[in-house]
């Protein structure tokens, strides 16, 4: 995905900026869930990713779920988060900028 659409991802907390906004881009365009939910779940990866680098955490699973365990004991579902970003209400940015504050408010 990263080569066909010419994203600079670079595990920075910035970066989740180009995902937002290639998420947005996908909805506009009307492309149907089930044609996109293995591009989402992707971008989802790697926002949890970006979090785990930038907090310490740690990926943790169950029942075929993943999440993101931050030090102080959270759990951050990035993955998820793609999802209702693709629906037009969330922000893997804005989830990766709330995990990072509450680690520095730690």
């Amino acid at each position: 995905m990263r080569e066909g659409a010419r994203l600079h991802l670079d595990y920075s907390a910035q970066s989740l900026w180009s995902i937002d906004r290639m998420i947005e881009g996908i909805r506009r365009e009307g492309a149907p869930y089930a044609a996109v939910q293995e591009v989402l779940r992707g971008f989802g990866a790697y926002a949890g990713e970006v979090m785990a680098r930038q907090t310490g955490a740690e990926w943790w699973a169950t029942g075929g779920d993943h999440w993101i365990r931050t030090p102080d004991g959270r759990l951050w579902d990035p993955i998820d988060e793609a999802r209702r970003c693709y629906a037009g209400h969330g922000s893997l940015r804005l989830l990766c900028r709330d995990a990072t504050a509450a680690e520095r408010r730690r």
